[in-house]
């Protein structure tokens, strides 16, 4: 998060984030022009790009980092889907769970490190092959060596938020963003086109259960133990052996 769109204030988010995961070797984003015409959100930021001191200024900084900013090619958004991708599922989820509430300075920068966290839990692939194995590997495993969890709270999703005190207020909003975004992205890894169908399902492959009222970061994973194709062939039914044994 930065205070403001400065030179100073994007050093400082720099600094932080060198901080939390070590230098980085480069800095991909978006090219100046690329800010053209845009809305008020991006417009200070296009400024600040196109402002010759402010480049200046960090081109030294990240020169005595050893980093190299990498600019992708000026309207060609598409360079940058990864991050952009990331971005967006960040922000459409967000902006729905504040809607006008303003908060301060701490308590949206503890909602968006937790937030931060969620997206670092998601399952990638299976971390191995064994049939006996349950987990998977997740962006977290790249920046800690390990899972994300998530401290334990009671559930406030129903509970008005005008009997809530400022912290769980905050809670709140990320239970809410959880169970928005953790749907959405199940249904990402679904979707299917003529051109890209989806993998056909194999006993031994690990899957994700899709399960209602479960708490932020928690992902249930099993295997597949047994395959139930329908008439036509294709499967749509499935036996799965999760980490209690259980079966579904």
């Amino acid at each position: 998060m930065a205070s403001d769109l400065s030179t100073a204030g994007f050093l400082s988010v720099l600094r932080r984030f060198i901080g939390y995961r070590g230098i980085p070797s480069e800095i991909h984003s978006d090219n100046a022009t690329n800010f053209s015409g845009a809305n008020n959100e991006i417009k200070a930021l296009h400024e600040l790009l196109k402002n010759q001191l402010s480049l200046s200024v960090i081109r030294n900084e990240l020169a005595q980092q050893g980093i190299a900013w990498m600019f992708i090619p000026p309207r060609a958004p598409n360079f940058g889907g990864l991050w952009e991708a990331a971005v967006k599922s960040v922000k459409t989820a967000l902006k729905k769970e504040i809607g006008l509430q303003q908060l301060s300075h701490d308590e949206f920068i503890t909602l968006l490190v937790q937030i931060s966290a969620i997206l670092n839990s998601r399952p990638l692939s299976p971390l191995s092959d064994d049939p006996t194995e349950f987990e998977a590997l997740t962006p977290a495993h790249f920046l800690i060596g390990s899972t994300m969890k998530a401290l334990p709270e009671p559930n406030l999703l129903e509970i008005p938020t005008n009997r809530l005190d400022h912290y769980q207020r905050i809670q709140q909003m990320f239970q809410r963003y959880w169970q928005r975004w953790s749907k959405q992205y199940l249904t990402q890894l679904q979707m299917t086109s003529k051109n890209s169908p989806i993998d056909p399902l194999r006993i031994g492959s690990i899957v994700v259960l899709r399960e209602d009222n479960l708490p932020p970061l928690c992902w249930p994973l099993a295997r597949i133990i047994c395959l139930h194709p329908g008439t036509d062939g294709i499967v749509r039914v499935v036996t799965v052996k999760t980490l209690a044994d259980r079966r579904y």
